[in-house]
């Protein structure tokens, strides 16, 4: 008999944890072997149940999806991570995928189409919503090449911190970086929070002069 599929399932909302554990458990050669609620459990959890794959959320406290998964793919190139989250902006679906996942899906995702994902990705293809395919053929089809350490003057920071940094720097404010990137007002005070960290920023106006003097926000 072929094993069953391992999975380690994370998300922050205990619904959806507990929804999708049901709805995997109850399908044949899926195992589900653990769960956790934010990024830092997940390290953990995965390390102890060894998953041939993860269903994982982005937005997520202590450590979002995408470091998490750039964490655990370079701990186990061999691990599957399939993302499950209702953010669809390019940017972060390159970064997901830049950060080693091999499947986006998005939470309105029905039960067939979740199911075909995570066979699909534990038998080594891409998948990604049938809403999404179309999009992300496009984005990669015009993606520039990431730049490198040596290139970028902030390695420490992820993408998105990168982005959001761009537009500290150009002046605009937390409400209207929500806006252009369309997540909530939440998701920019904490990606703030951890530029402010990684950068070793007093605040608002002393990353400004650290970014502008890196080139930012020109």
């Amino acid at each position: 008999m072929t094993s069953p599929i391992r999975v380690v399932v994370v998300d922050d909302h205990q619904i959806v944890r507990d929804g999708l554990t049901a709805l995997l458990t109850a399908l044949d050669g899926i195992e589900v072997v653990g769960s956790a609620d934010d990024g830092r459990e997940a390290l953990h959890v995965v390390g102890e149940t060894a998953p041939d794959l993860v269903v994982m959320d982005i937005q997520m406290p202590h450590l979002d999806g995408i470091e998490a998964t750039r964490f655990l793919t370079g701990r186990d190139p061999a691990l599957r991570v399939v993302m499950l989250t209702m953010n669809e902006d390019d940017d972060t679906i390159l970064s997901a995928i830049r950060a080693g996942a091999c499947g986006y899906l998005l939470k309105g995702a029905g039960a067939d189409e979740v199911q075909h994902a995570i066979r699909s990705a534990a038998a080594g293809g891409m998948v990604f919503g049938a809403s999404l395919a179309a999009r992300i053929a496009a984005l990669f089809a015009g993606a520039t090449p990431a730049t490198t350490a040596e290139d970028e003057p902030f390695p420490e920071l992820t993408e998105r911190e990168r982005d959001v940094l761009q537009r500290i720097a150009a002046g605009r404010s937390n409400d209207e970086i929500a806006g252009e990137l369309y997540v909530s007002n939440k998701t920019v005070r904490n990606t703030v929070s951890a530029i402010y960290a990684k950068l070793h920023a007093t605040g608002r106006a002393d990353a400004i002069v650290k970014a502008r003097e890196a080139g930012y926000g020109r």
